[in-house]
């Protein structure tokens, strides 16, 4: 796996320091609320636990799957596996790896909007600003992505694979364009 890795972007020491800034922030901020964080699977998973980890604010924990597929005009949201947890009257953060065009994360809100939480916020790893195609910005986010770029590791995956690297590194163009584009979500 390493040999197609062309450069490391973000080494764990340099994730899990930022992720204990983020940590601190969000605990100011939810105070007393005792918020439901939200995974959305699969790759949020190595960041949804250091900052559930590492957060005071008595917070519980719930996930989903969700599927995204665009037609025409627009794109559909399927849900694989649901919140098994009621958001009504809570406060609710969506833990999330990426944020590439935006598409899937401004529906998810959308959709969790009409169960009536208390609020509603996102806090992802990496922001690509550049690639949004969508007015939408997470409220809480590590590390922005300035240029197109294709990450692997620490949750990021190429074809369910590279998730377990112990970084986030830029994987070769020789890799991915063999078989197709990359799709982040």
């Amino acid at each position: 796996m390493h040999k197609d890795i062309e450069s490391i972007w973000l080494d764990v020491g340099t994730i899990k320091k930022t992720v204990h800034k983020l940590a601190l922030k969000i605990d100011k901020d939810y105070k007393h609320k005792n918020p439901i964080l939200i995974g959305v699977l699969k790759g949020c998973l190595p960041f949804f636990m250091e900052l559930f980890l590492q957060l005071t604010c008595d917070p519980t924990m719930d996930f989903m799957i969700v599927s995204s597929y665009s037609g025409a005009h627009s794109q559909h949201i399927k849900i694989v596996a649901d919140l098994r947890q009621n958001i009504h009257n809570r406060h609710v953060l969506i833990v999330e790896d990426i944020v590439d065009t935006g598409r899937t994360l401004k529906k998810i809100m959308q959709m969790l909007k009409l169960r009536k939480p208390a609020s509603l916020k996102v806090a992802c790893l990496v922001d690509k600003p550049h690639a949004h195609v969508v007015n939408f910005k997470p409220d809480y986010t590590c590390f922005h992505m300035d240029k197109p770029r294709f990450v692997v590791g620490w949750g990021f995956d190429y074809d369910e694979k590279y998730r377990n690297l112990p970084y986030v590194g830029i994987l070769k163009k020789s890799v991915y364009s063999k078989k197709r584009s990359p799709n982040e979500e």
